[in-house]
């Protein structure tokens, strides 16, 4: 079997046998750059940061095919579920693609998720999911995100098919037109 061939959809392995719970858990992009090889293994880890990892580094990327790392496709209603998630912390317009996959694989597993990625950190930490960080202290607090107007300054809860980009605005206001950003809630 190949790299990336499916094993009946259920699990997708290079080599080996990754199926003791103690070493699952969901690793970001971060953790595959940057942690030793022999310590990635028997995490899980999405087909789509394979894509990611090569663009950032294709040495790392080759290095890792000999890894027993778990990769996985996303399954649908997992990928909904955890854009429920990071809709619910507000973090939903910031995360890429490759973060959500990432978030459903350890919302949908329900297991430790290893990132540096703050707003991947702060979903699946409202979600009440365990985070371990790779290189970085980690998220100290728990925020939530709304959606507020620069012109009205109304604010909006940050809706589930919120636009998602890195930078600028994430929307429309719903009642002056504006353009509307992502900002921390404010204690009410």
């Amino acid at each position: 079997m190949g790299f990336f061939e499916e094993d009946r959809g259920e699990r997708c392995l290079h080599h080996g046998d990754s199926r003791d719970s103690s070493m699952n858990r969901v690793l970001d992009t971060a953790a595959l750059l940057h942690w030793p090889v022999q310590e990635l293994a028997g995490g899980i880890c999405a087909f789509t940061q394979h894509a990611e990892l090569a663009s950032v580094s294709e040495t790392r990327s080759l290095l890792l095919e000999s890894a027993q790392i778990d990769w996985r496709a996303v399954p649908d209603e997992w990928l909904e579920q955890a854009k429920a998630v990071a809709s619910a912390s507000g973090d939903l317009p910031r995360l890429s693609d490759v973060d959500l996959d990432v978030l459903a694989l350890a919302v949908g597993l329900s297991i430790e998720l290893v990132t540096d990625d703050y707003r991947l950190q702060n979903a699946f930490k409202h979600y009440g999911g365990q985070v371990r960080s790779v290189n970085t202290k980690g998220a100290k607090q728990v925020w939530k995100w709304e959606l507020r107007c620069t012109g009205c300054r109304a604010t909006f809860p940050v809706p589930a098919d919120a636009k998602r980009s890195k930078r600028g605005a994430v929307g429309e206001c719903e009642r002056c037109g504006s353009p509307t950003e992502i900002k921390r809630m404010k204690k009410r």
